[in-house]
């Protein structure tokens, strides 16, 4: 008998976050390709203030959140805090009430829930890609991500100066 995730669509995901400063201002973003269609949706956007860890869960988030119906999802993602958190983390941390240890509870608490409900409806299989390994996907969404800290950044402190020695 198939498997009943091999009657879902399948994409695949590729994700980047950048801070600039940490906290500061930040950018996400993904790229979605649909492999049954051949089809890609691109997206970017950002915060004022927020943190890189936060920038790679919400490109995520966001990513999932752009799919119309459960997938089979191929998550390829540079931050370990991300392909970690979702490969073995969450369910240790849901298991202990949402808390790294006994006391600490998890950073990121209201993002990794939303995560975790999103990973619900989808069948996301993450991978850890090496940043600035040439990786086509990856290059690609860390220069749209690093392009939307850009604009919030000077949406804080006005146009960065090119000029050097002045």
């Amino acid at each position: 008998m198939p498997d009943r995730d091999d009657a879902l669509p399948h994409v695949d995901l590729f994700t980047d976050g950048a801070c600039s400063g940490n906290p500061g201002p930040g950018g996400w973003a993904y790229i979605l390709h649909h492999r049954d269609r051949d089809t890609e949706i691109v997206a970017s956007d950002g915060e004022r203030q927020t943190t890189n860890n936060q920038m790679e869960l919400l490109a995520v988030i966001n990513g999932l959140k752009r799919l119309k119906k459960p997938c089979r999802v191929d998550l390829y993602s540079d931050s370990q805090y991300v392909v970690k958190g979702l490969q073995s983390w969450m369910e240790q941390w849901k298991a202990k009430g949402w808390r790294r240890g006994r006391r600490e509870a998890v950073k990121n608490l209201a993002l990794w829930k939303e995560l975790d409900a999103l990973r619900q409806i989808h069948r996301v299989n993450a991978t850890w890609v090496q940043a600035h390994g040439d990786h086509p996907e990856n290059e690609r969404c860390d220069q749209l991500a690093v392009a939307a800290a850009e604009r919030f950044r000077e949406s804080v402190n006005g146009p960065s100066s090119t000029d050097e020695g002045w």
